[in-house]
């Protein structure tokens, strides 16, 4: 087979996880690969909040224009970037690999996000973010910043904050564990839909695509299928507070959902055979959705 061509964004995180995922195509494919660097408007466009520029989907355009064109064979994505909803020429063919799916709190003051000042201006641009935050400490000062991770450690320090939250598997792949101050558990802190996992996007149907499939790791899969459902059911993107995650216990699976009814910010979990992942997930959007 020819060279697989590998879309990819440019920032540094997005080249480590291509790079995590060209290495696994190689080894047990015996295929041959090449980067293809792309920009999106969502890593362009700084100063203005995702859902009002079109939401998370702009992370991927680009890449998915790659495909169509046949610029590139396969693109490799933050499954939390990729939407719910796929437009139908594409499929997510596999899910190989999650990172810790948690969230940290990074400041330089190096005191814990408890510890914090009262009225401590702490950086997201997460609505997910920010209303569990204000759950955990009603006197946070939340100041909107976005960027790739490198700038926004560059934004604790030039807008004068207490704090930022980020996602440690980011942190974790950038090799920059040093500035983590604290980990949110998930009874504190419910990850985004898919944080950690990286996805392998191609044309429904294709060859690749089929070639690709074998690099799928099944547990994965199953936890990111059942917090997909979850966001599909509750209508959930960037504009929302709606988060889920799955994670799988021997022969269990337990799922955290948050979604918000009114003004009220409601979290729940369940727990049952992994097999049933599905039902499961649709029983708690459900439960979520009546508050």
């Amino acid at each position: 087979m020819r060279v697989i061509r590998v879309a990819t964004r440019k920032s540094n995180l997005a080249l480590i996880q291509t790079d995590e995922i060209i290495g696994l195509i190689e080894k047990k494919l015996k295929v041959k690969c090449e980067k293809k660097l792309f920009s999106t408007k969502g890593d362009e466009v700084l100063d203005t909040s995702l859902e009002k520029i079109g939401g998370k989907g702009l992370f991927i355009k680009e890449l998915e224009k790659a495909l169509l064109l046949k610029e590139a064979d396969i693109a490799v994505n933050s499954m939390k970037d990729v939407p719910t909803l796929l437009e139908e020429p594409f499929e997510i063919c596999a899910v190989p690999v999650r990172e810790d799916p948690r969230d940290v709190f990074i400041s330089f003051n190096r005191k814990n996000f408890y510890a914090q000042k009262k009225g401590a201006r702490i950086g997201t641009s997460s609505v997910r973010r920010g209303k569990q935050l204000l759950l955990l400490r009603k006197d946070l000062n939340i100041v909107p910043i976005r960027g790739n991770v490198e700038t926004r450690l560059e934004k604790l320090k030039s807008e004068d904050l207490d704090g930022i939250v980020l996602a440690a598997a980011g942190i974790k792949r950038l090799g920059l564990e040093e500035y983590i101050t604290g980990y949110f558990e998930l009874d504190e802190m419910i990850p985004a839909c898919g944080q950690g996992a990286i996805a392998v996007e191609a044309l429904r149907g294709s060859e690749i695509a089929a070639l690709i499939k074998g690099l799928d790791n099944e547990e994965v899969r199953i936890c990111i299928e059942a917090e997909r459902t979850i966001m599909r059911i509750l209508n959930g993107g960037c504009h929302t507070p709606v988060a889920a995650h799955a994670r799988i216990e021997g022969e269990w699976i337990k799922i955290w959902g948050v979604n918000q009814v009114g003004d009220t910010l409601v979290k729940l979990q369940v727990k049952g055979k992994k097999e049933d992942y599905l039902n499961l997930s649709c029983k708690l959007a459900m439960k979520l959705l009546e508050g």
